[in-house]
């Protein structure tokens, strides 16, 4: 059975999608911690309440990256992870963080990258005129926002949209599109060909419309 470990920063509806879909579908998996980096993130108490185990790794305890980073991984470390997923967690991790999980952490990104890295995603969408927007699953490398693709799905950039309807509608596809994911890496059925290209064994669709 694979572990897997969440981090989180606030509410962590990603990680609850997950958490549901692996209970209900049975995957041979079971969600071994969700880890925040702020003692006061919702998705701690939904956690607890489904029985999962939490835990705090407060980033102000720490001096500076490299101290947090360290104090992050032997907490995650404890937990034995197989894959660790970041589900909303809003911390810049280093390189040799990074490098710790190689070909193992996973990242949603508010966007269909490689548009819009980094923050305020939705609001730029709108302001460049997009008639779509999104979101990307990928393969967490130590360039911000530009890991391997695994998978996007697609929403319409309506007319009128705010920052707030079209991120509602973007997480409603998160909500479909990263227990997907992280089910397929459970059971095997990602293809890393080395090229920076992520298929799927069997040919399922890797795009969410």
């Amino acid at each position: 059975m694979k572990n897997l470990v969440i981090l989180i920063s606030g509410r962590g509806s990603n990680m609850m999608a997950i958490a549901k879909a692996c209970a209900a579908e049975g995957w041979n998996a079971r969600i071994a911690a969700v880890i925040s980096n702020r003692p006061d993130a919702a998705g701690l108490a939904d956690a607890a309440r489904l029985g999962i185990t939490t835990a705090v790794v407060d980033h102000r305890a720490h001096a500076d990256r490299l101290a947090f980073d360290s104090a992050l991984a032997g907490a995650i470390d404890a937990f034995k992870p197989d894959l660790v997923v970041l589900a909303g967690f809003m911390r810049i991790l280093s390189t040799e963080f990074v490098n710790r999980y190689a070909g193992r952490m996973l990242n949603i990104h508010p966007s269909l990258l490689p548009a819009f890295t980094g923050l305020h995603t939705h609001r730029r969408a709108i302001d460049a005129g997009c008639k779509l927007a999104g979101t990307t699953v990928h393969v967490v490398t130590p360039e911000l926002d530009h890991g391997p693709i695994v998978a996007q799905a697609a929403v319409p950039v309506l007319e009128g949209d705010t920052e707030e309807t079209l991120a509602a509608r973007v997480t409603a596809a998160e909500h479909i599109l990263y227990p997907r994911v992280v089910r397929w890496w459970v059971e095997g059925e990602l293809d890393f060909t080395g090229a920076g290209r992520i298929g799927h064994r069997g040919g399922a669709p890797q795009w969410l419309v």
